[in-house]
């Protein structure tokens, strides 16, 4: 079990998601810490991902999933969390809507998209959760990847993205209380060409030597993915200024400035390589995996938040219990008093992971007594 006797205890809110649309009753960034209602907000959640894999969400899918996702929803509620993790477009599956010459010229081929989800977050705001969606994923290169690298390399393409579905989606969707935020891409890094050297720190990879990143193939460069990640962003704000954006990196060593590492998504980075002034996060997240049973030395679990010299708050996105590591009821405890904003855990479509992250959520609620008398803020 994490000693928490000297770490500053941080406030968690498990909320209520029946508030009006205006900014002031939104879930939104005060300094390091996510807040709703004048409250700190712990995201204590999971990944659900995908119930089928780029296939959930546009033409007409969703009702086919609808019962398992809100079978979700209900255990999220019933285990005291509060947030859900769920991607969207992947690599283009099934939305958005390509042409011939890899232009999106509409949401998806049914026009389903955007009503799709919204029925999910109706439901969310049911359970009281915050959906988190993910628009793309660069960890894992398939068949529809040349529709995502179309949009990465050619900035028209992008445009008709922006244009065509990514504006609609968040303005037909801005008021819904259950949106918590959008995730411009999972783990870019899986596609990033680690090694190569520029004068502009913001374009050198050389500190990813031997990292790992590029597992995937070394397909872009740093530029090419901070440009991708700030059209979209400002997109997204300019849109919805109330919106939250964030990024999830496949581990700390693309987003600190510490250990002799850099930050490629710092607002500096983003609107240098895209020139979008809006175009920035508004909260950072890390995943972290074991290998041979133990995190690396630059794993959240390894270091306090503050830790990583951020400015903003930082979720841990991705994490489970595996073989040699602590119970999952121990990392959620330690991300919760060691200055993180949200746990994660991956993912609720494993049943073995399942039923261990229920009890990491419902870790938190049993010591914080945030289920008496409904989702209430609590302080500890």
């Amino acid at each position: 079990m994490v000693d928490t006797r000297h770490v500053f205890p941080v406030a968690i809110a498990l909320i209520s998601l029946m508030f009006n649309c205006c900014d002031a009753g939104r879930l939104h960034v005060q300094g390091t810490n996510l807040v709703k209602d004048g409250q700190r907000v712990f995201l204590s959640g999971t990944n659900l991902a995908w119930v089928h894999y780029g296939y959930d969400f546009g033409n007409n899918q969703y009702s086919g999933v609808k019962t398992q996702f809100e079978q979700y929803l209900s255990q999220i509620h019933a285990s005291g969390g509060n947030s859900i993790r769920v991607w969207l477009h992947i690599e283009g599956e099934s939305s958005p809507h390509f042409t011939s010459q890899g232009y999106v010229d509409k949401t998806d081929a049914a026009g389903s998209l955007i009503n799709d989800m919204r029925s999910f977050l109706t439901s969310a705001k049911h359970f009281n959760v915050f959906v988190f969606f993910v628009l793309w994923n660069g960890a894992k290169k398939q068949n529809t990847h040349y529709r995502l690298d179309g949009l990465i390399r050619d900035s028209n393409k992008l445009q008709s993205y922006i244009d065509h579905c990514l504006k609609p989606m968040v303005n037909a969707l801005k008021n819904e209380p259950a949106l918590g935020g959008w995730e411009i891409i999972n783990e870019p890094e899986g596609e990033l060409t680690p090694d190569h050297h520029s004068n502009n720190p913001c374009q050198d990879t050389t500190h990813l030597h031997n990292s790992g990143a590029g597992w995937e193939g070394h397909l872009y460069s740093a530029a090419q993915i901070q440009k991708f990640v700030n059209w979209q962003a400002d997109a997204i704000r300019s849109t919805d200024p109330g919106a939250l954006v964030t990024l999830g990196v496949w581990n700390p060593k693309s987003n600190t400035d510490k250990f002799g590492f850099r930050n490629l998504y710092s607002d500096h980075c983003l609107t240098s390589a895209g020139g979008k002034a809006h175009g920035t996060l508004s909260f950072y997240q890390m995943h972290t995996y074991t290998f041979s049973g133990h995190f690396d030395g630059y794993s959240p679990f390894q270091h306090h938040a503050s830790e990583f010299g951020l400015n903003k708050p930082l979720v841990i996105g991705e994490f489970r219990q595996e073989s040699g590591t602590n119970p999952i009821t121990d990392m959620y405890n330690y991300a919760y008093y060691y200055g993180y904003s949200g746990a994660w855990g991956w993912a609720a479509s494993d049943s073995n992971q399942w039923s261990l992250i229920k009890k990491g959520m419902a870790w938190l609620r049993g010591r914080n007594d945030q289920q008496k008398g409904g989702l209430i803020n609590v302080h500890v």
